[in-house]
C-alpha cells in the first residue's frame, strides 16, 4: 500500500489533472471537526507553531492531521466576497495543495485519514457566513463525491457537513432539519451506506458526529436533554459518554485518535472565552491553549502522535491564525 503522503501527492497530481484548484469553503458554524491524543501524551507539553496560508494571512482554520503529519483546512472567512478555499498542508515539506469541490464557490478541507481520502462540505454560493448552502463531499483518491443524507425535511438554506474519516473509510457528519435541529450520521464510502448517530438515552437530542477513529468511536457534540448546555459526548463500544467541563457553558468534543482521547473547545460560564482541551478516561480534561491566542484556543484535530492542530485569534478577533502542536520529545 501507498504511504498516506505518496496517496496525497497522486490525489494533488489527479486534482491538477482535473484544473480543480482553488475554489473556496464555507465558515463551520461555531465549530470544525477534530480528533484526540493518546493517553501516553496526557499531561504533555507542547511546541506551538502558527502556520497560515500565504493567500490569505487574516482567516486560516487547520482542521484535522493524519499520522504522516498531513493537515486539512481552509483559508478565507467566508464572509461575502471572502470565500473560504480548501487546502492540504504538508509543513514538512513547507507547502500547501489548493483542494475544492469541482466549480464551487467555497470549500471546507474537514478531515482526512491514513489512506488518501479527505472529506468536506462546500458551497454553489458566497452569500455570506450562515446564508449559503453546505453540502457534504469525500474525495477518494482524486475523484470527488458529493455525500448528503437523504432527507425528506432539510434545513432551508442546507446545511449537510462531513467532519471526519477513518482508515476504514467510515465517515461521520452532520445535517439540518428544517427546525435547525442537528443529526448526526456515518457514511460508508464503499458501500456507500448510511447509519444515524444518536445519543440512545434521549435520540431526538440535536447532536453532530465531528470524528471517528479506527475502532468506530464517534465523539462529537449534543443538546443535553437535563441541563440544555451543549454537552460533548464519546459513543465508545455502544456507550454513550457525556463529556462536560466542570463549569463551562459549552463543551465541544471535536474528534477521536485510536486511544481514546478526545479533543475539543469549551467555554466557562459567564465568559466568551474559547479554551482547547484534551481528554482521556483515565486522566479526564486537560486545557489546551496557544501561548499567542490564551482564551481564544480551539483544537480541531490530532493524530496518533499527538500533534495537535486548530486555530486562534489575535488583534481582537480579527486575525484567525492556524496552529500546529506538536508533544515535546516527538
Amino acid at each position: 500500500m501507498l504511504s498516506a503522503k505518496r496517496n496525497i501527492l497522486r490525489v494533488a497530481a489527479a486534482t491538477v489533472a482535473s484544473g480543480v484548484l482553488a475554489a473556496g469553503a464555507v465558515a463551520l458554524a461555531g465549530s470544525a471537526s477534530a480528533s484526540t491524543i493518546g493517553a501516553h501524551h496526557t499531561g504533555t507539553s507542547y511546541s506551538f507553531k502558527t502556520l497560515n496560508n500565504a493567500h490569505d494571512l487574516t482567516f486560516n482554520q487547520l482542521l484535522g492531521i493524519n499520522d504522516e503529519g498531513v493537515i486539512s483546512g481552509y483559508f478565507g472567512s467566508g464572509a461575502a466576497g471572502h470565500p473560504n478555499k480548501g487546502y492540504l498542508l504538508l509543513p514538512r515539506e513547507g507547502f500547501y495543495i489548493n483542494e475544492n469541490f469541482p466549480h464551487s464557490k467555497q470549500t471546507q478541507v474537514t478531515g482526512l485519514n491514513n489512506r488518501g481520502v479527505t472529506v468536506g462540505f462546500y458551497s454553489n454560493t458566497n452569500l455570506g457566513v450562515g446564508k449559503d448552502a453546505n453540502y457534504g463531499w469525500v474525495n477518494v483518491y482524486g475523484h470527488f463525491r458529493q455525500v448528503n443524507f437523504p432527507t425528506n425535511s432539510p434545513a432551508s438554506p442546507a446545511l449537510d457537513q462531513n467532519l471526519g474519516v477513518n482508515d476504514e473509510g467510515i465517515v461521520v457528519g452532520f445535517y439540518n432539519d428544517n427546525n435547525n435541529a442537528s443529526h448526526g450520521y456515518e457514511y460508508n464510502i464503499w458501500t456507500r451506506q448510511f447509519s444515524t448517530v444518536v445519543d440512545p438515552n434521549s435520540p431526538g437530542a440535536s447532536l453532530t458526529a465531528a470524528a471517528i477513529n479506527d475502532h468506530g468511536d464517534v465523539a462529537g457534540f449534543y443538546t443535553n436533554p437535563t441541563t440544555g448546555n451543549t454537552d460533548g459526548f464519546l459513543l465508545r463500544d455502544g456507550q454513550f459518554m457525556d463529556l462536560a467541563v466542570t463549569g463551562a457553558s459549552a463543551t465541544m468534543a471535536l474528534g477521536v485518535n485510536n486511544y481514546d482521547e478526545v479533543v475539543g473547545v469549551y467555554t466557562p460560564s459567564g465568559t466568551t472565552d474559547l479554551h482547547g482541551f484534551t481528554w482521556t478516561p483515565r486522566h479526564g480534561f486537560t486545557t489546551v491553549d496557544d501561548p499567542k491566542g490564551i482564551g481564544t484556543t480551539t483544537v480541531n484535530g490530532v493524530n496518533d502522535f499527538g500533534q495537535l492542530v486548530g486555530f486562534y485569534t489575535t488583534d481582537g478577533g480579527n486575525i484567525t491564525n492556524g496552529f500546529l502542536a506538536t508533544p515535546h520529545g516527538h
